[in-house]
């Protein structure tokens, strides 16, 4: 039933049932369903409407009758879902690029507000999702695509908007976390670390989103699109994984009073958007450092609210449906008052997001060189050379004729200058091998 009131001039849509079809009933989907029947008995209090999953799609019927209470909501045709006048929210959780980008812009197109915690399709594709949503004046909200459960997208958004954000930096991949919590706090090396993380169910059977970094890339390109106001997608993010990260690193890291996360980057700088994951260090003190285990955090600057941290479950069947549910929830109200598409997409800038060698940072290496004199004087010759300054350098004691492990530590420096750097020093007779390269942060 749906008719309108006026109160105080504002048209309030006096729907009391408003329908909802689910896509996908995997681990997201289930906790979606269960977190709607938890509220069902308080929805109408909460929002004045409440809402009714009126079909749910999935590929096996069979198999999803036993996840509810209803079989006769489950079906496998797209069309029953689409021409149905009767349901207003599409959610999206099957995940992928395709078909979840053709339901979900056939459905906005139809004018059906749609949720969504796709990462990878707003990641490549979301100025399309986004430029149908304000066409068809619907919503089109994705609060879960970024750090499960922890509200980011919507601080951003709304909370934060009187900022000028300078930067957003993040643990956003929980696996990896797990997996360098375990490497630091018990002294793991990667694959045994990254064993326990599978065995556990933090890794999935094929790993390589998580620790080659791009699921934690996906998400910086959806922050720094919505942080800076600006436009950036999955291929403007400069990208390394964690698979070369050793315990010796880690040791070396907590001697110099840091701990190595994989974070996800993304700064606003005055001739451009720096956009990256890779493993750093971090000071110990720095509040990043203290997210272990499977928990992620975003940590936020602006210049006007300061510093700012969100913590909490990065993944997981609840906590993303938690997400889910609460951006459904923003659209019920959004009917009821209606002022739907009240916030659409933000990016009304088009600044330059930067290549990864014009970017500057800190950078940790570890080297094997010869053992004589002269060495270390060779090495800082090459780093004047290309105006890398060195901030400390640390040796440990060898056994004759044995390499000597050399660990510097750079002053900030453009990243091409130093890879050039590098790459002359790995050409020298006088070092054996180039182990690690690591970037810190801070000045």
């Amino acid at each position: 039933m749906l008719c309108g009131i006026q109160r105080k001039g504002v048209l309030l849509m006096e729907k009391k049932v408003i329908r909802a079809a689910l896509l996908g009933l995997g681990t997201v989907g289930t906790g979606v369903y269960k977190v709607l029947k938890a509220q069902r008995d308080e929805m109408e209090a909460k929002l004045g409407s409440t809402v009714e999953i009126k079909k749910i799609m999935v590929r096996n019927l069979e198999k999803a009758a036993a996840k509810v209470d209803d079989p006769s909501v489950l079906t496998n045709n797209w069309e029953e879902i689409l021409h149905d006048p009767e349901i207003d929210i599409v959610i999206e959780l099957i995940g992928g690029i395709e078909p979840a980008r053709t339901y979900i812009l056939a459905a906005l197109e139809a004018g059906k507000h749609v949720v969504s915690a796709n990462k990878d399709l707003i990641a490549v594709h979301g100025k399309e999702l986004f430029d149908m949503a304000e066409a068809h004046h619907v919503d089109f909200l994705f609060e879960a695509a970024v750090a499960g459960g922890i509200p980011i997208i919507r601080p951003l958004k709304q909370c934060l908007a009187g900022n000028h954000m300078k930067e957003v930096m993040g643990i956003v991949n929980g696996t990896t976390n797990f997996i360098l919590t375990k490497m630091t706090q018990e002294g793991m090396e990667f694959k045994e670390a990254l064993d326990l993380a599978t065995e556990l169910g933090y890794a999935e059977a094929d790993p390589t989103a998580d620790i080659e970094g791009l699921d934690a890339g996906r998400k910086v390109a959806i922050l720094a699109s919505v942080a800076f106001n600006s436009r950036v997608v999955f291929d403007d993010v400069y990208i390394e994984g964690i698979t070369k990260i050793t315990s010796k690193d880690i040791l070396y890291a907590k001697e110099m009073g840091c701990d190595i996360k994989l974070i996800g980057m993304a700064r606003n700088t005055d001739n451009g958007i720096e956009a990256y994951v890779c493993p750093m260090l971090l000071p110990s003190a720095h509040p990043l450092s203290s997210v272990n285990d499977s928990y992620n955090a975003v940590f936020v600057q602006g210049d006007a609210v300061g510093n700012a941290m969100f913590y909490g479950r990065g993944a997981g069947e609840l906590p993303t449906a938690s997400a889910v549910v609460g951006d459904i929830f923003d659209i019920v109200r959004n009917i009821r008052m209606g002022c739907s598409a009240r916030i659409g997409c933000t990016c009304y800038k088009n600044l330059k997001v930067k290549k990864m060698a014009d970017t500057y940072n800190r950078y940790f290496m570890r080297l094997k060189v010869e053992d004589r004199c002269g060495v270390l004087a060779e090495m800082t010759a090459v780093f004047a050379k290309y105006r890398v300054s060195v901030a400390q350098i640390i040796q440990k004691e060898t056994k004759p004729g044995e390499e000597a492990e050399v660990v510097v530590i750079t002053g900030e420096v453009r990243e091409g200058d130093f890879r050039t750097a590098m790459e002359e020093l790995s050409g020298r007779q006088c070092v054996h091998k180039i182990s690690s390269m690591l970037r810190v942060y801070g000045q």
